[in-house]
């Protein structure tokens, strides 16, 4: 290959040493290549700098190369969540080196979020889709069907649905982080939950209830919208009671990084005075005074995962229901265990 020449799918076989017809095969995702044979393909395009021609692989058949992701949520919560970034950079790490386009819309939840799937589809701007924040008898499930679009789903949706799915299990984090508090000594505890409409904010909240009620904790739950500054208003209410908690475990780490402020606002120490966990271990919470402990995911690598699922079903596949691994909670300075001032609710069962 000359200098300033575009790499073939002639250059990665010779690279890779293996067929064209294989290597066309690894490039569109179609079953019948072995995983290491299909890893050393995929290197060797990489490192060509190897791009397919989008159009002239549309035009010979019949897609359009690209996958859609329709995120239902208000822009202003959707810029201050980290989650999506990182997520977003996930689908890339995967779709880039297959080829693949993606489709990025925001849309309001109901009609508006409808018609947004409905138009990529009567377009042929996308072959599937990636069903983001699942909700109560979500109506995307039979409304994408209907289309005859090829769709993941992140979480399994809580009625039928044709198609596969990528889940983590959300409530074990939030079960970490109650019996965390309660291993240092916290007997009256409060969750700042997401949306109830939303599954994984509603696995969440069934989470921390289980765990508070075995642990024979006094608790209580606050609902918002999954932003910085619900997530404000929500403490600022949790403090305001005669009897205020001692930690509060948030759904997030935006929430919890605004209900730190708000409690210092108020002269109240982090964590001597009131402990606070996140959720999501992003990169802010890392780097605050005091840093936060966070419930951990692979976000980035769950994209990945995700585009690699959704590739499978528009070549074809069976649906797939997948299981990462657990989260874990990466423990830091702002929990330790309550002053003897801070304490006022009634001891643990047993104690």
């Amino acid at each position: 290959m000359g200098h300033g020449q575009r790499a073939t799918i002639a250059d990665v076989a010779r690279r890779a040493g293996v067929s064209k017809g294989l290597v066309s095969f690894a490039l569109n995702n179609r079953p019948g290549v072995a995983p290491e044979t299909r890893t050393r393909i995929l290197a060797a395009a990489g490192e060509l700098g190897w791009s397919p021609s989008v159009r002239g692989r549309s035009l010979s058949v019949g897609r359009a190369f690209a996958c859609g992701l329709v995120i239902g949520r208000s822009p202003d919560v959707i810029a201050a969540d980290p989650f999506f970034p990182a997520f977003i950079a996930g689908l890339e790490d995967a779709f880039s080196v297959s080829g693949q386009a993606l489709v990025l819309a925001v849309a309001t939840p109901g009609r508006h979020e409808a018609e947004t799937y409905r138009g990529l589809a009567a377009d042929r701007r996308v072959d599937g889709v990636i069903l983001t924040d699942l909700r109560v008898a979500d109506p995307r499930i039979s409304l994408v069907e209907g289309l005859g679009l090829s769709a993941v789903t992140l979480g399994r949706p809580d009625g039928a649905s044709p198609f596969s799915s990528v889940c983590v299990d959300d409530g074990v984090g939030i079960r970490l982080a109650v019996e965390h508090l309660a291993a240092l000594g916290h007997r009256d505890i409060a969750h700042v939950a997401g949306p109830a409409e939303l599954l994984h904010a509603a696995r969440r909240r069934a989470a921390f209830d289980v765990a508070a009620t075995r642990l024979g904790l006094r608790a209580s739950v606050v609902e918002t919208d999954f932003s910085a500054a619900d997530g404000a208003r929500a403490t600022a209410h949790v403090l305001d009671r005669p009897e205020r908690p001692t930690a509060v475990v948030y759904s997030n780490d935006s929430m919890a990084l605004a209900g730190m402020g708000v409690a210092q606002q108020r002269g109240l120490s982090v964590p001597r005075d009131l402990s606070i966990t996140g959720f999501d271990d992003t990169e802010m919470g890392r780097h605050v005074h005091p840093s936060l402990t966070s419930v951990a995911t692979d976000v980035r690598g769950w994209g990945a995962i995700v585009a690699r699922t959704l590739l499978v079903a528009v070549a074809g596949g069976a649906a797939e229901h997948l299981t990462l691994p657990d989260p874990r909670l990466v423990t830091r300075a702002s929990t330790c265990s309550p002053s003897d001032t801070a304490t006022s609710a009634a001891p643990l069962e047993g104690d």
